[in-house]
């Protein structure tokens, strides 16, 4: 199955707020979810608890999971939370029904640019936008009198006067974890330096004079990072934030708010946002635009996926929001954004990579390509040309046994 539209209209929406009682019913019916395990999760996931009869499991290896569990029948959980990215093997397994009718029944509160559409039927409701922005701490920059970067040659010249001063342990943290995580770099990059990832017969484009910059920009950044950073998550970086040991990285805006948790980090009040840096001067920011939200299990009977479209309304009101604003960037209403959006605000108004981005088969597979390829040229083992070269035999190999490439 191809994914002829999928539509998000309007990348942030800021609703007025609305007072909501605690849940309304007392669920009933047994019910189990798979997302995510980030804090705007966290705080759905509470929000659905409180009707009862609820078990939430927060997973950050939640997208390897889930295409099998949905498949089961019946199916192992009733309520998954997707992005724009792992949505598309649920779609093209069947697996997620149609949201329509639920919505019509349940969904009084929600706006329009919360329904996911996918060849006109709702498939998934969103619930948040995410994107990865410049998060910094400000008292460094500030006390070695640097200017908040704009372009990712201004983060490496604010990250050598930062290495000099040695006031922390690496000037950048970045997610260039092997896999899903390396990719998702190399992802947000290449559009930056105006690189397109397929031509009209959906062969790739990345071997490129755009993908050899990108390539070099990721390469550049391994001067700046831990030695470790093949193994670094974004639960990685977000902790070595948290822990003083790094200044600069351009995260996921679902992290923001635990910098500013007093349980865990110590840098409360001194990392600051800023939009995600362009690969160019005049380009736009070099990250996509993403949103999370739920998607109901096909293999469940009708009156589980009521139940469980009901409890995820009650998850996704505005009381929940009222209680974890920080957590996210919020589509649902009551949202009122504060300075931890700030950077997530300004990456998203300026145009990045489209938010459909990037629920496609071939985008799926070039994916999964540069995740298993990256690694040998980070390393040293392969030079620039003859990464791009594999990235490019990989897909083509993916592709057609895909049906994608004839």
């Amino acid at each position: 199955m191809y994914l002829k539209k999928l539509a998000l209209a309007g990348a942030v929406s800021l609703l007025g707020s609305t007072a909501f009682a605690a849940c309304s019913y007392e669920n009933e019916v047994p019910l189990k979810s798979l997302t995510a395990g980030f804090e705007a999760w966290k705080a759905v996931t509470d929000a659905m608890a409180e009707c009862g009869n609820f078990q939430a499991e927060l997973d950050q290896e939640f997208r390897t999971k889930q295409p099998a569990a949905f498949e089961a029948n019946p199916s192992l959980y009733h309520i998954g939370g997707v992005s724009n990215g792992t949505i598309t093997p649920l779609l093209n397994a069947g697996t997620i029904r149609p949201l329509d009718d639920l919505v019509e029944k349940y969904g009084q509160n929600l706006s329009p640019n919360q329904l996911i559409r996918v060849d006109g039927q709702i498939m998934a409701v969103a619930m948040m936008v995410n994107t990865q922005h410049l998060m910094y701490r400000s008292d460094i920059l500030a006390d070695l009198g640097i200017e908040t970067p704009s372009t990712w040659d201004e983060v490496f010249a604010a990250a050598e006067k930062i290495e000099e001063a040695g006031v922390v342990d690496h000037a950048i943290g970045a997610t260039m974890k092997s896999g899903w995580n390396l990719a998702q770099e190399f992802v947000n990059m290449y559009p930056g330096f105006g690189g397109a990832f397929f031509n009209a017969d959906n062969t790739t484009a990345v071997n490129s004079e755009a993908g050899m910059k990108a390539l070099d920009t990721m390469k550049r950044t391994l001067e700046f990072t831990d030695p470790e950073v093949l193994v670094s998550d974004s639960t990685y970086v977000q902790q070595q934030f948290q822990q003083g040991k790094i200044a600069m990285a351009n995260l996921w805006a679902s992290r923001a708010g635990a910098m500013n948790d007093e349980n865990e980090s110590t840098v409360v009040g001194k990392v600051s946002m800023a939009a995600a840096p362009m690969a160019m001067d005049g380009g736009a920011p070099a990250t996509t635009l993403w949103w999370d939200g739920i998607v109901i299990a096909a293999n469940i009977t009708d009156e589980e996926a009521d139940a469980a479209f009901r409890l995820a309304m009650e998850g996704m009101d505005a009381e929940m929001v009222q209680g974890a604003n920080e957590a996210a960037i919020w589509l649902v209403q009551g949202y009122e954004p504060g300075p931890l959006a700030e950077g997530a605000v300004a990456t998203a108004t300026a145009n990045p990579a489209p938010p459909a981005y990037p629920s496609t088969t071939q985008m799926g597979l070039l994916h999964t390509a540069l995740g298993n390829e990256l690694p040998a040229f980070l390393t040293g083992e392969r030079g620039a040309e003859a990464t791009l070269v594999a990235i490019e035999e990989a897909y083509t190999t993916s592709a057609k046994e895909a049906g994608v490439l004839e």
